[in-house]
């Protein structure tokens, strides 16, 4: 599907899942070279930036937190012309659809007067699309604190699945944008000598954001890694605990065990057992060594 957008003499045509005859009508409109027509049709593992006759070739990959699909990044790629901007993606994206309302209604290149080409375009996308992407490292840092809140509210064996999931979140994160800082400073020289040495401004600017996403994210990892560790001593203190006290009623009902066994042995002479009131006896001499031992214990501090 095609969704073409013009904005004076720029113009901008947005591929969703786009299919052969599609791309070779772009390809043919555009002048672009034949063989970008294929890579547009299948999915490239590898972030890339070259310049192909009258256009800058780019494909970047940005992560993808929340939808149904089994992918953890999409691909979008981007033919950057003079005066005009080619995207191509399989599925949709939120960023790109309000970034072309904003683009309808012209307030995309509001604070930028020199807007002539489509390399100012493409750096407007892009840092929209960084924006959303700071806006999921402020949902993955609310969720960090949401999860803190339930381990120090003794929730700590719930936590470890949720840990686990966020933890899995940015790790997929990181490893999609990470590319994007060698993909920037590779598209710095190739811009500035299509568009002009001034463009490279732009492209400052955009790594500028792409740095603030990067630390973002370590800090979001060492605050998950310092959760974890905090959630995990919980654990083990309760467990220790638990441990402590099943040992310590173990040792308590030792004694009374061996008491249990010596007057149950079958001989014919035993102490006590045969005069009136043995079970009583016998009884009130466990509960006295079973309650010495607890008072010792607590006394000890063992309990």
């Amino acid at each position: 599907m095609l969704s073409r957008h013009t904005q004076g003499n720029l113009t901008w045509i947005d591929c969703v899942s786009p299919s052969p005859a599609e791309v070779r009508s772009l390809i043919a409109e555009f002048t672009v070279d034949p063989l970008i027509a294929e890579e547009l049709l299948l999915p490239s593992f590898k972030p890339k930036v070259e310049r192909r006759g009258n256009v800058v070739y780019v494909i970047l990959h940005f992560p993808i937190l929340h939808n149904a699909h089994q992918q953890h990044e999409q691909e979008i790629d981007f033919l950057i012309g003079k005066n005009f901007l080619i995207t191509s993606r399989f599925l949709a994206m939120d960023p790109l659809h309000s970034f072309a309302k904003s683009f309808e209604v012209k307030n995309v290149l509001a604070s930028t007067s020199t807007a002539t080409h489509g390399g100012h375009l493409f750096v407007t996308m892009t840092r929209n699309l960084y924006v959303a992407l700071l806006n999921e490292c402020d949902t993955l840092d609310r969720r960090l604190r949401d999860i803190e809140e339930h381990i120090f509210a003794g929730e700590e064996r719930n936590m470890v699945a949720r840990l686990s999931h966020v933890g899995r979140l940015i790790h997929d994160f990181r490893q999609s944008f990470l590319a994007h800082r060698e993909m920037l400073d590779s598209f710095e020289p190739v811009g500035a000598r299509f568009f002009g040495p001034e463009f490279s401004y732009y492209v400052h600017d955009l790594l500028g954001a792409c740095d603030r996403i990067q630390r973002r994210l370590e800090n979001l990892r060492d605050s998950l890694g310092e959760m974890r560790e905090t959630n995990n001593s919980l654990l083990s203190t309760k467990q220790n605990e638990i441990m402590k006290t099943l040992t310590v009623l173990a040792f308590v009902f030792l004694p009374l065990t061996f008491i249990t066994g010596l007057f149950g042995m079958n001989t014919v002479h035993i102490p006590i057992v045969g005069n009136a009131y043995d079970f009583w006896i016998v009884l009130s001499g466990m509960s006295i060594i079973a309650i010495g031992c607890f008072v010792y214990f607590r006394y000890k501090d063992w309990l």
